[in-house]
C-alpha cells in the first residue's frame, strides 16, 4: 500500500512563511478535506446505514482508536447523551491506553495488540454490535488487532482510514477511505485527516441519532436539562413547537417532564382526549 499521509508536505520552509502566508496555506489545505469526504460518501453511507440498523435492534457502537482519531471519537460519543438523550452505552469509544488517559498522549499505546479485544470482551461485544476501527495510516496495530478479533467472532466492522487499500480497511465489512493527501507538515495526520474524521463522526452520530428518532424536525428534542443555558433553550423549543406563551408555566411542564419531546407527548395526549 502506498502511505499518501507519511508523503512529504508539497510546502517548503515553513519556517521562512509569515504568519499570513502559514494560516493561508494551512487554510487552502483544509479546503481539500470535505471534497475528500464527498468523494467517500457512498462509503460512509453505507456504514451509517449498518450503524443504524444495529443500534435499531438493541445492539451497539463501538470507536476503536488511537492517537488523534481515537481521542476524537472520545469527545463525539460522551456529548450523545446530552445532546440526543441518547442511552449511555448504546454509542461508545476505546482509546488505547484508556479514555481516562485523554489528555495524555500514550502514542505507544497504539502498538499494543492485545488491549482493544480485551476491553472489547469486558465491554461483553456480540455480533449485535458494530465497531468501527479509526486510523489515518490504516496500519495501526490496536486497531487492526481489534478488528481482526471481531472478524473471527462474527462481529460487524466499519473503518475510517486516509490510506487506499490499507490493512485495516481490508478486514472491516464496511470501510470508509478518505484520501486528504499529504499534511500540511509532513506527516502530521492531527492536521487534515483529523479534521476529516472529525467531520465524518459528527455524520455518522448525528445521522444515526436522526434516524433513531432523537431528532423531531430540526431539533433537539431530548437534550438533557443538564443547566440553565439549555434549559432556557429547551423552554423556547416547547413555547414555539407546542405554540405556547408563557414562559414560566412551560418552564414548570418542561422540568415536570423532564424533556421537550416527553413535554409534547403529554401536550398532544391531553388535545387529543
Amino acid at each position: 500500500m502506498t502511505k499518501i499521509t507519511e508523503q512529504p508536505s508539497k510546502y517548503r520552509h515553513l519556517e521562512k512563511m509569515s504568519i499570513e502566508e502559514l494560516t493561508a496555506n494551512i487554510n487552502k489545505e483544509d479546503k481539500t478535506v470535505a471534497f475528500a469526504i464527498e468523494q467517500a460518501l457512498p462509503q460512509i453511507n453505507l456504514l451509517i446505514h449498518n450503524v443504524v440498523t444495529k443500534l435499531s435492534h438493541g445492539g451497539r457502537m463501538f470507536y476503536l482508536g488511537a492517537g488523534s482519531g481515537g481521542r476524537l471519537s472520545v469527545l463525539d460519543i460522551i456529548e450523545l447523551p446530552t445532546t440526543y438523550g441518547a442511552p449511555k452505552g448504546q454509542v461508545n469509544s476505546i482509546l488505547a491506553g484508556g479514555a481516562e488517559h485523554l489528555i495524555e498522549a500514550l502514542e505507544e499505546k497504539e502498538d499494543d495488540t492485545e488491549e482493544a479485544w480485551s476491553k472489547l470482551s469486558e465491554a461483553s461485544i456480540s455480533p449485535k454490535d458494530i465497531v468501527i476501527g479509526i486510523s489515518a495510516s490504516g496500519t495501526t496495530p490496536f486497531v487492526l488487532a481489534g478488528l481482526k478479533k471481531c472478524r473471527e467472532h462474527h462481529i460487524a466492522t466499519g473503518c475510517i482510514v486516509s490510506n487506499p487499500d490499507s490493512p485495516i480497511a481490508a478486514l472491516a465489512d464496511f470501510p470508509v477511505e478518505v484520501i486528504t493527501g499529504p499534511e500540511f507538515i509532513s506527516g502530521s495526520t492531527r492536521m487534515k485527516c483529523a479534521t476529516a474524521q472529525k467531520m465524518i463522526f459528527d455524520m455518522i452520530s448525528t445521522t444515526t441519532m436522526v434516524r433513531l428518532g432523537r431528532v423531531e424536525d430540526n431539533k433537539m428534542v431530548n437534550v438533557a436539562l443538564i443547566n440553565d443555558k439549555i434549559t432556557d433553550r429547551a423552554v423556547k423549543m416547547l413555547m414555539e413547537t407546542a405554540k405556547l406563551t408563557d414562559y414560566q408555566q412551560t418552564k414548570q411542564l418542561l422540568l415536570e417532564k423532564g424533556s421537550v419531546k416527553k413535554a409534547l407527548d403529554h401536550l398532544s395526549a391531553t388535545n387529543t382526549h
